[in-house]
């Protein structure tokens, strides 16, 4: 699609904005209506029970994978000016932020993109989880904790294997890569055949995945017809949130771009989403423990996804997409980290629970 009708009466900043706010409806409001969350299909993995949350993570993940190389195939998609491409990665970030945000995903009880989805519809939990990861995720990329991420994500780095291109490193054809995402497609149609799904959910998860390639798309484009450079990039939160959240703190002047319009049209979206369908509801913490696993989940996914390179859908679903090997790693260490820490909980809970009973008996 020719964009020089819109960069012709709009300047180049406004138009990349507008583009990510109408990406991030699209993410917000598929996301809201299928339920999309990487802590629950995870965690249902782990448990082995293969029914509706893990079939609309991998419907969603699928329809990301296989539309993003279908239009990289096609040259509308330039996967190799990507930052997790063109750019040295951390892989020992990669592995470190990974499981820490799997950890930290699953005491906050939601990922960064399932937090500003839930707040939208009046989750005042994850609207508190939500700044605070910001918070943590903006001293992590530019505040106090940044030599501390650099110094651990500069351990082990993509410059010392050769690259981040996993499909290079592997030397397989666009046709592989495409047969991969259909497996995956595969797996998420027969799970949710099988734990019966309803179609309107498996329709909106399939729209949520394919807001990435529909962001790949346009900052492929504008990255073609713009005068000034523009980064191609997908859809992603850990960075953008951080941005965001600065615009709101300190407006530093001219700063829109893609992610500064992908924040706030994913809480537009979801909050369209929910306000339609009579989702909308006001919830708060149950209490003060309750609160501190929130928040400390929250801290651990802002400084693990920045250490990481992105979140579960910044490296997970949309690095995955274009096969950058440290999205991978990050994505792998998400999902093992997730099912640790829910047994570790569970076993806590368990021995807190008989320790409670045996002090009843005694009383």
């Amino acid at each position: 699609m020719d964009l020089t009708i819109f960069l012709d009466w709009y300047s180049e900043p406004l138009v990349l904005a507008a583009g990510g706010l109408v990406v991030g409806v699209m993410f917000g409001a598929f996301a809201q209506q299928s339920r999309f969350c990487l802590r629950a299909a995870a965690l249902d993995f782990s448990h082995g029970l293969f029914g509706v949350r893990l079939s609309v993570w991998l419907l969603a993940f699928s329809a990301a994978l296989i539309g993003t190389q279908v239009l990289t195939g096609l040259g509308e998609v330039q996967a190799q000016e990507a930052r997790q491409i063109a750019s040295p990665q951390s892989l020992s970030g990669a592995i470190i932020g990974g499981l820490m945000f799997g950890a930290g995903m699953v005491l906050a009880r939601g990922c960064a993109s399932r937090l500003l989805v839930l707040s939208a519809t009046g989750n005042l939990r994850a609207l508190l989880s939500g700044l605070v990861f910001a918070v943590v995720a903006q001293a992590s990329l530019r505040g106090i904790f940044k030599p501390v991420r650099e110094w651990m994500a500069g351990w082990w780095t993509t410059a010392d294997i050769g690259g981040n291109d996993l499909v290079a490193h592997l030397s397989v054809s666009q046709t592989a890569s495409l047969a991969f995402g259909g497996l995956w497609l595969a797996a998420g149609i027969v799970i949710a055949v099988r734990a019966r799904t309803p179609a309107w959910q498996a329709f909106a998860a399939c729209g949520a995945g394919l807001a990435v390639p529909l962001a790949w798309w346009f900052t492929s484009s504008m990255a073609a017809q713009a005068f000034d450079p523009v980064q191609v990039e997908g859809v992603t939160f850990t960075g953008p949130s951080a941005d965001t959240l600065m615009l709101f703190l300190s407006p530093p002047g001219s700063v829109l771009d893609f992610d500064i319009g992908l924040v706030p049209g994913v809480f537009l979206g979801s909050f369209l989403a929910a306000f339609l369908t009579r989702e909308l509801a006001l919830q708060g913490f149950e209490g003060g423990r309750s609160m501190a696993r929130y928040l400390t989940g929250a801290a651990l996914m802002g400084f693990g996804g920045m250490l990481a390179g992105g979140c579960a859908v910044g490296a997970g679903v949309t690095g995955a997409s274009i096969f950058a090997l440290t999205a991978w790693l990050t994505l792998t260490g998400i999902w093992i980290s997730a099912a640790v820490t829910d047994r570790v909980l569970s076993h806590a809970g368990t021995v807190s629970a008989a320790a409670s009973a045996r002090v009843a008996v005694r009383g």
